[in-house]
């Protein structure tokens, strides 16, 4: 058989099998046919190795119609285009048509029954052979779609940078430090807070000295009542006591205009 007869490299997808003479759709649902895979041409069988296991497992090819020779010399050369390309996958092959010829030549053996060491059918090993292969394939397919450093991400391996100061740090002795720290000592003790004291000036004995200074006078000038000794704060305290004398109704306000003089009057009852 020439190599025309071998599946090329980059053929991906197989649409249709042949099976006993019968043309057949690919099964979707439970197997997968990997790209580049290998097609083989039998009697009996023309499609991916896959599904020829495939139908052999499903029991709807008995495999003693299978001429393993002819899967052998197409697999040789499809190992010869095959070996620049993707040579893991020409290994797996490799050992299953190994073992297709290894199961035939058994069936083919006369076989001596022995009641106590019965020999076991080497189509059941086949097919444990074929779910064990499904399972590792099913596995290689799941890590191939997990994401891979350099393919699908990519970590960063940039490094820091390194800054150097420029500024050269100033050589001080132990000796400047403790002088240093003296000075401001000393420098503490002339901060001397300034507080302010206030004069107690009592608003009710201002009312009692207003009230007295009426008793004789009819009417009293505002700053008459403003001592001088008793500064600003002396104001405000008469100011306050003039407001509560008026409210306790001890006293009237008289100012002529805006702004003018304020003249104080005793109430009729304090006279």
């Amino acid at each position: 058989m020439d190599k025309s007869s071998v599946i090329q490299p980059r053929q991906a997808e197989f649409n249709l099998a042949i099976l006993n003479g019968e043309e057949i759709s690919l099964p979707t649902d439970d197997l997968y046919i990997p790209p580049n895979a290998l097609k083989i041409f039998l009697e009996s069988f023309e499609g991916p190795l896959d599904l020829l296991l495939y139908f052999i497992k499903k029991q709807n090819l008995n495999i003693l119609e299978i001429d393993v020779s002819k899967i052998t010399d197409q697999y040789v050369q499809y190992i010869e285009l095959m070996e620049k390309i993707q040579f893991d996958l020409v290994g797996e092959y490799l050992v299953m048509a190994a073992y297709l010829t290894e199961i035939k030549s058994r069936m083919m053996l006369p076989k001596e029954f022995d009641d106590e060491n019965e020999e076991d059918d080497p189509r059941a090993e086949l097919i444990r052979r074929l779910q064990e292969y499904e399972r590792y394939k099913e596995a290689s397919n799941n890590l191939e779609e997990l994401p891979r450093i350099n393919r699908d991400f990519y970590v960063a391996s940039s490094a820091l940078p390194e800054f150097e100061s420029k500024e050269s740090l100033p050589s001080v002795d132990l000796n400047q430090i403790a002088q240093v720290f003296a000075e401001l000592i000393e420098r503490q003790k002339l901060n001397v807070s300034h507080v302010i004291e206030f004069e107690k000036l009592s608003t009710r004995e201002k009312m009692t000295y207003i009230l007295g200074l009426l008793v004789n006078e009819k009417y009293l000038d505002f700053y008459r009542i403003c001592l001088k000794e008793d500064g600003k704060i002396g104001i405000i305290v008469n100011f306050l006591a003039m407001l509560e004398l008026v409210k306790d109704s001890l006293i009237n306000i008289i100012q002529s205009e805006d702004f003018g003089q304020i003249h104080l009057s005793a109430k009729e009852e304090i006279h």
